[in-house]
């Protein structure tokens, strides 16, 4: 695939987590760095949508969100509208262990017919480590102004591709939400 942008969605205030969700820790490093970090040997075209000054500390180009409060869908949208490229990598800030591999894995198996591609497993499908075409942009305007903020609504009026993986690769993929998912998450890995 010819170059791609990566967005790192840092969403916006985390009731659940009560911090900044891209910024709390894990392993001594915040979400955000992990990520960063399995993005680096794919590319370094890495943008933030984010208005929070909080993320200032990384030399990322920071994009706040076009039209605000309208959740994950906002933010792809404000991602697409600054994107130069056709195909962007959109990933959400609270997936600590995604991999390179796996990063790799979705933009190899990505065909340019589909203008969304993202992994599903069995029980879950994961919208926020995808790859979107900038063409779906009039879609995506079309479902904010409507005020259908639904994720699943915007897949099916677009072709889109699943790349299924198995339930025991679903770990990677994981978003934490809360400070007991964060728990669990340390429980699990040591």
């Amino acid at each position: 695939m010819e170059t791609l942008t990566v967005f790192i969605l840092c969403g916006g205030k985390s009731s659940r987590m009560q911090s900044e969700k891209g910024l709390v820790l894990f392993q001594e490093k915040p979400f955000i760095e992990h990520i960063i970090q399995a993005i680096l040997p794919i590319t370094n075209n890495i943008k933030l949508i984010t208005a929070s000054k909080e993320y200032d500390y990384l030399q990322y180009e920071k994009i706040p969100d076009l039209i605000a409060d309208k959740g994950p869908l906002g933010g792809i949208y404000t991602a697409l509208s600054h994107s130069e490229t056709e195909f962007n990598l959109i990933l959400s800030c609270d997936i600590p262990l995604i991999s390179t591999k796996l990063l790799q894995e979705l933009i190899s198996k990505h065909n340019t017919e589909a203008e969304i591609t993202v992994f599903a497993s069995e029980s879950r499908l994961h919208p926020l480590i995808g790859i979107y075409s900038k063409k779906i942009l009039p879609v995506i305007k079309g479902a904010i102004d409507n005020d259908d903020l639904k994720m699943m609504n915007l897949f099916a009026n677009i072709p889109h591709q699943i790349i299924n993986i198995e339930e025991s690769e679903n770990f990677p993929l994981t978003n934490i939400n809360s400070a007991d998912e964060l728990n669990d998450l340390n429980i699990n890995l040591s």
